[in-house]
C-alpha cells in the first residue's frame, strides 16, 4: 500500500513527455505549421532531460566519494584516537595493527613482530567463546576484551577492544576477601579422650586442646566461640580462608601432636561454609558440611560452597567407640519400626557383595523373629555371590524378590532396609524409596555428599568393619525365639571376613565380638570358606593381574583385570588385596570392565594413602584403607586418570 501511494505522489517525467507528445501530435494534426513547433519544443525538452539527468549522476558519484572520503577519515581518526585501547590480529594470533591507546597499555608491542600469547596467557579460540572469562591482566591492570570477527576478500582478522575494569576487579577482591565464612570445629571422641585419661591429668589435656585450637584461632585473626566442651562456633574472612585451604589446615596435623594417655590421638573435625546468600543459609551449609565431617569419621575438614564439596585431612583410620549403648538404642528404635509395619523390604546395593547380601539375611531374620514377612530385593547374582545365593534359595527360608516384584508389594506400611550403602542412586532399586515414608539405613561407610537424608533411622557407624557387623549387634540386643540359625550366623560372618580382608584390616575388638558371637550360634568356617570358591579362570584373571602390576613411586602398585565380567568388582577389590601382600607395596589400585561397559576400580591401602578421597575425584568412595569406584572412560584412560591423582596426592 504504501509502495503504490509513493509512485502516485512521486513525479514520473516519462509519464509527463508521453502526454506532451499525444497533445503535440493532436495539434499537428489540426495545425501543420503550430504543431511542427510544438513537436520540436517537447522533443527539445526530452533530450535536456537525458542530458541534465546524465550530469546529475555524476555529480552524485562525487558527493558520494567526498562524503565517503570524509567518513574514512573520520572513522580512522576516531579508531586511531580511541580512548578505548584496540588492536587487530590475524588468525595466527599476530598482531599486525593498534592505536595509540594500545601503545600506552602494552609498551613493549612491536608491531608485525608481536603475538597476542606473549603479551596475555590467551588463546585465540576462547576470546570468541561467550563461555570462557574475558578478563585478562596486563602490566598488572584488569581488561575485559570484547573480540569482533572481521573478514576482507576471504582474509580473516580479529578487532579487539580492550575495557580497562581494574577498579571493578579490585573492588570485587575485596569484596571477596572480606565476606564472612562459617566454621564448626568438634573435637572427635573428646568423652572417650578424657575418660582414658588419669584423674590428675584430665584437665590438663582439656586445656591443652582448648589453647591450640584458641592459638591457631587468634594466629589467624578468627572469631571463636565455644559452645560446649568440645564444639566451637567460628567466624572467619574469605581470604583466611583460602590460606587455610591452601595449607589444607595444618590445624588437623597439629592437633594430633597433643600427648595423651589414650590409645588414639587428638582430632578434629571441621566444616565450613562458604557463599551463602545470607547467615541463615551460611549456617546451614556450614552444619551440613560438619555432618559430613563426622559422618566420615572425623579428624578432616569439610567445605561446602553451594553445590561443590571439598575434603581435606583424613589421615587417620577411624576409632572404634567401646560404648554400645548407641547400638543398643538403635536396635530398640528398629524393633518398634518393625512392630509398627506390615512387612519389611530389605535392599542393599547394586551388584550385592558378601557384606550386603549377609547383612539383608541378618534383617530378614530380625523380622521374622519378630513375625513380619520379610523380602530381599536382589536382581543380578554375580559368580561370587552365587554360592551363598544357591543355599539360601534352596533353603525357602528367604523371599528374594526382583525390583519389580518389590514395587509390586511395597506400600506407606512398609518399612524398607537399606543395608551396605546411604546412596540412593546406588541401591538395588531407587523408585522404592519414594513408595513408603518408613526408611531404615544400616552403613558402615564414610558419609558422601549423596545420601538418604530423609531416612527416618540411620545407624551408620563408620568405626564399624562391615555392616553385617551392625546387624549381629543389632541382633544380639533385639533377640527373638530363635535368634539365628547356622546358615545366617554363616552368611553374617562371611560378610564381616570379606571386609576385614579376613579379619587383617579394619578389625576392631567389637568386630572380634561379633565374629564370636556369630561362632557361638553355629557359624561355620568350612561353610564360609565353600562361599567364597571361585572357579579357575577368575583365579587366573586376578594372578595375571597381580604379576602384571606396575609398581609407582612411593610404593603405589597399579594393574588391569583382563577380560569383560558381570563381576569385575570383586575381582579387582580381590587381585588389590593380593597385591598389598608385596613387600614395598603401600597401595594398590586395580581396574577391570564389566558387563555395562564400565570400569570397576577397586583401591587399597595400608593406611599411609588415604585411597578414599582418590576414588571420590572418580566419583567413588569408600574408606581410608578401601574404596571403589565406577567410571565410564577406557581402562587406558582410567588407569591414565588414576596415575595422576596418585602422583598430585603423595607428591
Amino acid at each position: 500500500m504504501v509502495n503504490r501511494l509513493k509512485k502516485l505522489i512521486k513525479p514520473d517525467t516519462r509519464t509527463y513527455l508521453l502526454a506532451l507528445f499525444v497533445f503535440s501530435g493532436l495539434i499537428l494534426y489540426y495545425n501543420l505549421v503550430l504543431g511542427i513547433i510544438t513537436f520540436s519544443i517537447v522533443l527539445y525538452m526530452f533530450f535536456y532531460g537525458r542530458s541534465l539527468e546524465g550530469v546529475k549522476k555524476i555529480l552524485l558519484k562525487e558527493y558520494f566519494e567526498n562524503i565517503t572520503e570524509d567518513i574514512d577519515e573520520t572513522i580512522r581518526h576516531s579508531i586511531t584516537n580511541h580512548p578505548l585501547a584496540i588492536c587487530m590480529i590475524d588468525s595466527e594470533g599476530e598482531i599486525f595493527w593498534c592505536n595509540s591507546k594500545f601503545f600506552e597499555i602494552a609498551d613493549n608491542v612491536e608491531i608485525l613482530n608481536t603475538k597476542l600469547a606473549e603479551l596475555i596467557n590467551i588463546r585465540i579460540p576462547d576470546l570468541m567463546d561467550p563461555d570462557k572469562p574475558s578478563i585478562y591482566k596486563l602490566k598488572n591492570k584488569s581488561y575485559k576484551v570484547v573480540a569482533s570477527n572481521i573478514e576482507n576478500e576471504g582474509i580473516q582478522s580479529t578487532m579487539l577492544y580492550w575495557f580497562d575494569v581494574t577498579s571493578y576487579e579490585n573492588l570485587k577482591g575485596m569484596y571477596n576477601d572480606e565476606r564472612n565464612c562459617f566454621a564448626y570445629i568438634h573435637v572427635d571422641n573428646y568423652e572417650d579422650l578424657i575418660d582414658s585419661s588419669p584423674t590428675d591429668k584430665k584437665s590438663i589435656i582439656a586445656a591443652q586442646v582448648e589453647n591450640s585450637i584458641r592459638q591457631w584461632a587468634i594466629k589467624n585473626m578468627i572469631f571463636l566461640v565455644k559452645y560446649d566442651d568440645d564444639q566451637y562456633f567460628a567466624v572467619l574472612e574469605n581470604k583466611i580462608f583460602e590460606k587455610l585451604e591452601e595449607n589444607k589446615f595444618p590445624i588437623l596435623d597439629e592437633i594430633r601432636e597433643i600427648e595423651t594417655d589414650a590409645d588414639f590421638p587428638v582430632s578434629l573435625s571441621i566444616g565450613v561454609g562458604l557463599y551463602g546468600k545470607n547467615p541463615l543459609q551460611l549456617e546451614e551449609y556450614t552444619r551440613a558440611a560438619l555432618d559430613l565431617a563426622l559422618g566420615r569419621g572425623g579428624d578432616q575438614a569439610v567445605v561446602k560452597k553451594i553445590n561443590k564439596i571439598d575434603y581435606y585431612g583424613g589421615r587417620l583410620q577411624t576409632v572404634e567407640k567401646r560404648n554400645k549403648g548407641k547400638s543398643k538404642i538403635k536396635a530398640h528404635a528398629i524393633k518398634q519400626l518393625i512392630d509398627q509395619s506390615s512387612k519389611v523390604i530389605i535392599m542393599g546395593h547394586k551388584k550385592p557383595d558378601m557384606d550386603s547380601f549377609g547383612a539383608a539375611i541378618g534383617i530378614s531374620r530380625i523380622a521374622r523373629n519378630k513375625g513380619k514377612e520379610a523380602y530381599i530385593v536382589i536382581n543380578d547374582v554375580n559368580e561370587s555371590l552365587s554360592n551363598i545365593y544357591e543355599m539360601a534359595k534352596d533353603s525357602k527360608n528367604y523371599n528374594l524378590i526382583s525390583s519389580n516384584g518389590a514395587l509390586s508389594i511395597i506400600d506407606k506400611e512398609t518399612l524398607l532396609v537399606i543395608v551396605d550403602t546411604q546412596r540412593p542412586s546406588f541401591t538395588e532399586c531407587p523408585e522404592l524409596l519414594v513408595k513408603t515414608d518408613r526408611i531404615v539405613v544400616i552403613d558402615h561407610h564414610r558419609k558422601m555428599e549423596e545420601n538418604l537424608d530423609n531416612a527416618t533411622l540411620n545407624f551408620m557407624e563408620v568405626y564399624a568393619s562391615s555392616t553385617s557387623e551392625l546387624v549381629t549387634e543389632i541382633l544380639q540386643h533385639i533377640g527373638g525365639k530363635k535368634e539365628i540359625d547356622k546358615f545366617e550366623a554363616s552368611a553374617l560372618l562371611a560378610g564381616i571376613t570379606v571386609d576385614t580382608k579376613s579379619f587383617s584390616s579394619r578389625a576392631g575388638v567389637r568386630t572380634f565380638e561379633a565374629a564370636s558371637w556369630l561362632r557361638r550360634n553355629g557359624a561355620d568356617a568350612a561353610s564360609v570358606n565353600q562361599f567364597f570358591q571361585s572357579d579357575m579362570e577368575i583365579y587366573q584373571i586376578k594372578s595375571d593381574a597381580i604379576i602384571k602390576a606396575r609398581i609407582l613411586k612411593n610404593g603405589v602398585a597399579i594393574s588391569k583385570c583382563e577380560g569383560i565380567r558381570a563381576n569385575m568388582h570383586i575381582i579387582t577389590s580381590q587381585a588389590a588385596d593380593g597385591l598389598l601382600n608385596i613387600k614395598g607395596v603401600k597401595a594398590a589400585f586395580v581396574v577391570g570392565l564389566n558387563d555395562e561397559g564400565t570400569c570397576s576400580i577397586s583401591a587399597r591401602s595400608l593406611g599411609e594413602i588415604n585411597v578414599q578421597t582418590i576414588m571420590e575425584k572418580m566419583g567413588g568412595g569408600g574408606h581410608l584403607t578401601m574404596a571403589g569406584a565406577q567410571y565410564k572412560e577406557s581402562i587406558e584412560e582410567t588407569l591414565v586418570q588414576i596415575e595422576g591423582l596418585v602422583l598430585e596426592t603423595i607428591k
